[in-house]
Formats: C-alpha cells, sequence, structure tokens
C-alpha cells in the first residue's frame, strides 16, 4: 500500500530525473536497467580517469564535491580476469591525490598508498597505473590521500571471470552505499577531536528513564562513572550524513528494474567513510553468493550488516509485479539509504520506518567471558584499563580501555541485530565455494589490539599511532601466521589489509571465507590466517576515515627470505 503523500512525492521525484540524470555516470542512471545492458562504462586495456572538483545533487541540494570523469560515484570500471590494465589518472586538484584499487592484488607499487608504496599523484600531474588483472569479483576504488574519499572520490569494479560466471543470473546491478554531508571533512574532523560525541543526538535522557526505556538508574550511574556513553555506537550520524544508494538521497529514489522471475545479481558495496550498514529487503530473500569478491557457497538470509569496505554479492528473486524497498539503516539507526527494485520506473513501495537505536553493553565492553552480574561499577571501572592482559599496548593516552574477556563474535550478527527475528549474515556462515589455494597451519601468531580513546578521538594499533611507530609490522614471504584482532574499544571496526586476501578462522578449515576487510565488533576478536605472499610495503588500517586519519593504520612488509634478516 501506498500513500498519498508517497505518490505525490514521486510524482516530484520523477520530475527531476532529467536533472539527475547529468550529476550520474551511466551505469547509476536515476532507472537503471541494469549493467547487463550495453551501457556506457569505462573498459579496455587503457583507461582515462580525472580527478577533479564539481558539485553534486543529493536530495535536491546541491554540494560541493571531488569526483572522477565528472560523476560521482565515479565510472564503473569494467575489466576481464586475465587482462592487463593501463589506468591514466589525471589529478587537476591543487593537491596531492591518488586512486587505491580496493581488493586487487598487484605489484605494490601500483597500490596508491602515497608514503607507502608511490609518492602520490602531484597536483596537476597524470600517473599512470598498469598491472595484470589477476581475479574476478565485485571490488571499488577510492583516494587514499586525505579524507577526499569522503568528498566523493570512489566508485566500483566489475571482473568478470575468464570463463563462464558460475554465478547465474539474469540481470545485474550495482549497489554503492556511501554517506555524504555538507560539512568539510575536515570540519567533521575537528568537531570529534573537540567533542568525540558531537554528532550523536540519540543519547539517553532523564525522559526516557522516567519512561522507561534504555538502561536504568543504576546502569546509567555505573556508565557515567567509567565515562562511557552506551549510545555511542556510530562517530558520523545522521545529524550530518544523507546515507547515498549510487550517489542517490533517501528522497531520490533510485530505481533499479527487473522482470518478475528473474535472477537479480546485486552486487553491494559499502564506498561509505564512517558509516556500517544493515541492509535488507523487505518480502525478499537475499541469497549472499560472493563476499570481498570471491565465491561462497549460497547462504539465503534476511539482512546483512555490512562493514566499511566490504564487498557483497547477493542473488534475489522476485515473483511478483510489484515494487520492493532496498533499505540500508546506519548501525546507529540515525538514518538510512533507500532505493526501489520495480518492474517498471515510477512504482514505489513501503518504506519501513527506522527501528530503535542500539545500546552498547557489558559484552560491547569486552566482558563477554565474564559473570556480568558479579562486576558493578567500581570493580568495572578498575578492570577496564588493565594492561596486565594487553602486555604489547603501550601505555599511552591512545588506549582508554581494555577490553577484559574480549570474546570471538563471529557467530554474532552485529550490533543491535540480535533480536530482529529473521535470518542475519554471521561470518560463520561464509564457507568458500572453492579450497583455498594455501591450507597450511601457521607457523605463528600475532595478536594485535585495536586501540581508542573517543573522548580524545584517538585511534591507534596497540596504542601506538601511526606517527608513532618505529617500523613496520615485518613478515617473510611465503610465511603462514595467524592473526588475532581484538577489540578493546566499544565501537566496531573495520580493518583492512592491502594486497592480500586472508582466510577467517570460523571452522571450516580449507574452506574457510578468504577476506580483504573483516569487521572486529566491540569488545570482540577476530582471528585469521594470512600467506603473505606479496613482496612489497603494504598499507594495513582501520577502513573508517577519521580513525585512519587519527592514526588507526601501520605498515606491513614483505621480504623475500633472503633479506629476512635485513
Amino acid at each position: 500500500m501506498v500513500d498519498r503523500r508517497n505518490v505525490l512525492r514521486g510524482a516530484v521525484l520523477a520530475g527531476g530525473v532529467a536533472s539527475l540524470a547529468a550529476w550520474m555516470p551511466a551505469w547509476a542512471q536515476p532507472v537503471s536497467a541494469g549493467i547487463v545492458s550495453a551501457l556506457p562504462t569505462v573498459s579496455g586495456k587503457d583507461i582515462h580517469l580525472r580527478i577533479a572538483h564539481q558539485t553534486i545533487m543529493v536530495d535536491g541540494r546541491q554540494t560541493h564535491a571531488i569526483g572522477v570523469n565528472g560523476t560521482v560515484p565515479a565510472p564503473l570500471i569494467h575489466l576481464r580476469e586475465g587482462q592487463t590494465v593501463r589506468l591514466h589518472v589525471e589529478n587537476t586538484l591543487d593537491e596531492d591525490s591518488s586512486i587505491h584499487w580496493h581488493g586487487l592484488l598487484l605489484p605494490f607499487q601500483m597500490d596508491g598508498v602515497p608514503g607507502v608504496s608511490f609518492p602520490g599523484i602531484s597536483p596537476h600531474s597524470t600517473f599512470t597505473y598498469e598491472f595484470p588483472v589477476v581475479q574476478s569479483g565485485t571490488y571499488w576504488y577510492h583516494s587514499h590521500s586525505g579524507l577526499q574519499e569522503q568528498m566523493g572520490h570512489y566508485g566500483p569494479i566489475v571482473i568478470d571471470p575468464a570463463g563462464e560466471d558460475p554465478i547465474q543470473s539474469d540481470r545485474e546491478h550495482v549497489i554503492v552505499l556511501s554517506d555524504h554531508s555538507p560539512l568539510h571533512p575536515h570540519a567533521i574532523f575537528r568537531k570529534l577531536k573537540l567533542q568525540g560525541g558531537y554528532f550523536n543526538f540519540q543519547k539517553q535522557t532523564l525522559a526516557g528513564q522516567l519512561a522507561g526505556r534504555d538502561q536504568s538508574g543504576k546502569e546509567r550511574r555505573a556508565w557515567g562513572a567509567m565515562r562511557m556513553d552506551p549510545t555511542d555506537v556510530a562517530d558520523v550520524t545522521g545529524s550530518t550524513y544523507t546515507y547515498l544508494v549510487n550517489g542517490y538521497g533517501p528522497r531520490d529514489n533510485w530505481t533499479a528494474l527487473f522482470e518478475p522471475g528473474e535472477r537479480v545479481r546485486l552486487r553491494i558495496i559499502n564506498a561509505s567513510a564512517m558509516t556500517t550498514f544493515n541492509l535488507r529487503i523487505p518480502g525478499l530473500k537475499l541469497t549472499v553468493v560472493q563476499a570481498d569478491g570471491m565465491a561462497v557457497r549460497p547462504v539465503p538470509v534476511d539482512e546483512i550488516q555490512i562493514a566499511i569496505a566490504e564487498t557483497y554479492d547477493v542473488v534475489v528473486e522476485p515473483q511478483d509485479d510489484r515494487a520492493y524497498t532496498l533499505v540500508a539503516e546506519s548501525v546507529d539507526r540515525s538514518g538510512m539509504a533507500r532505493a526501489t527494485l520495480a518492474p517498471r520506473p515510477g512504482m514505489i513501495a513501503d518504506v519501513p520506518p527506522l527501528r530503535p537505536r542500539p545500546l552498547a553493553d557489558m559484552k560491547d565492553m569486552g566482558m563477554g567471558a565474564m559473570d556480568h552480574g558479579a562486576h558493578g561499577g567500581g570493580g568495572t571501572e578498575h578492570t577496564m584499563r588493565d594492561f596486565s592482559v594487553a602486555p604489547d599496548v603501550q601505555k599511552s593516552p591512545t588506549v582508554q580501555t581494555i577490553s577484559p574477556m574480549p570474546v570471538d563474535r563471529t557467530g554474532e550478527p552485529g550490533q543491535g541485530l540480535e533480536g530482529v527475528g529473521h535470518k542475519v549474515l554471521v561470518y560463520r556462515d561464509l564457507v568458500a565455494l572453492d579450497r583455498n589455494p594455501d591450507a597450511r597451519a601457521p607457523n605463528r601468531a600475532m595478536r594485535i589490539h585495536l586501540t581508542g580513546n573517543m573522548e580524545r578521538y584517538m585511534w591507534a594499533f596497540d596504542g601506538r599511532k601511526l606517527n608513532e611507530v618505529k617500523a613496520p609490522i615485518p613478515f617473510r614471504k611465503d610465511e603462514r601466521v595467524r592473526i588475532t584482532l581484538v577489540n578493546d574499544t566499544m565501537m566496531g571496526h573495520p580493518i583492512h589489509l592491502h594486497g592480500h586476501f586472508f582466510e577467517l578462522v570460523t571452522g571450516h578449515g580449507g574452506h574457510a571465507p578468504r577476506k580483504h576487510t573483516v569487521q572486529v565488533q566491540p569488545g570482540g576478536t577476530v582471528t585469521f590466517d594470512l600467506t603473505a605472499d606479496a613482496v612489497g610495503d603494504w598499507a594495513f588500517h582501520c577502513h573508517m576515515l577519521y580513525h585512519m586519519h587519527a592514526g588507526m593504520m601501520q605498515v606491513v612488509t614483505v621480504r623475500p627470505n633472503d633479506e629476512a634478516g635485513a
């Protein structure tokens, strides 16, 4: 059922389609028939990309952006496994820029991280990336310079397999999720440095307590004594962000077409700067067939929590001649990205209201293995910064808390999704379709702590910000290492390792899912096995843009075996 207000809004939006079309690349026109159609993309052996300032229109409001080839998101780069590609990137800005090919396996000099793998692209100059395409799947690209990614410098990559695609579909759509603010990203970062919870408009209130909502008075006093806020789920929220699908705001209502009975493949990319999304399509089952570009055994689910920089390919099979709403709520539920799947242009479906925002709990504090009832305010406060449980963590102002007893949360659906009443994808559901190329047991282990201080907005690995690190994390070529990430903060962190895939240790042995980005839930751990098979210097960081900017990044160095002692 559709109310009159939605019908009128749809009519107004339809009248604005022509003006919106001018801002968008061909693959993301206001009404898309899908990328299977002969839409113009950038493809072939030589591709030209131009980074420049521009304006964009979001929900009827014109704002400043940095785009590629005149659009935000950037053009879809369509490649084929086995080809060699040359990408000529012109930087028209008055500052350095760059492009990182997120998830692609390539020589480190082509990875695109200034100061790590190359100097960057100087103002008003052109840099040519050239590399063989050795994989297939759904990936994306973005700036790794300053905060340009937040301003619109990101786009999708689709790589067709060299042979027949094992994922059969009648139609494909690319779904790029992102967050956009009229505030300049440096202004956002400054506000966070001055007050970590500046954008949180969903704090607990006295009125809420009197109405019996959220925490009890005792709980609030205990959390207050620890100077912790259980509503602090997202740093930057819908108070300043508009959440986008393919560059369109919720009122713009981007529409993907289908024919009833078709198998429709959705290539979903979280290209946001700071937002974890919970994605669902009410009325449709989502069958997950790829994660981070790698094929997995099909998993039917109703909802997926998509961390920043992850990609998921899903297949939907709408049978009815009706519209469906694609909903991507921000993790703190302060807003949503919204689009429509429909048989014909102009159709819309009900948009569900935002669900109640989640509250952090004792497990999010890293007490998942403790008897919660035995820990009141004083005892808990004492245990929340016990460096004896993390001897490798530097005692620094960057470490506000240390998880006393963190637990593996890869079998959990993600913050706020525990009681939704339907199937949510968890990492343990993912099983690699093909056996992993390297199933050796690891020969050594590492434990890395994700640390932060929300009050001072400082973020780091093991209490050391990037500018405090004396040397890179060293690996020998082809060694097998088991790495455990421990989240000592009350916020999820998407951790990305450049130039490599790793296998999540989730009980699937040689068919463990291979990923390049993994979400570490608050107070939780994630363990993965890594084959350090790519020689060079590689970035290793949290993919929350402002966390990386604040210091949550290090460099991994892989050296040939004959240089291991150097």
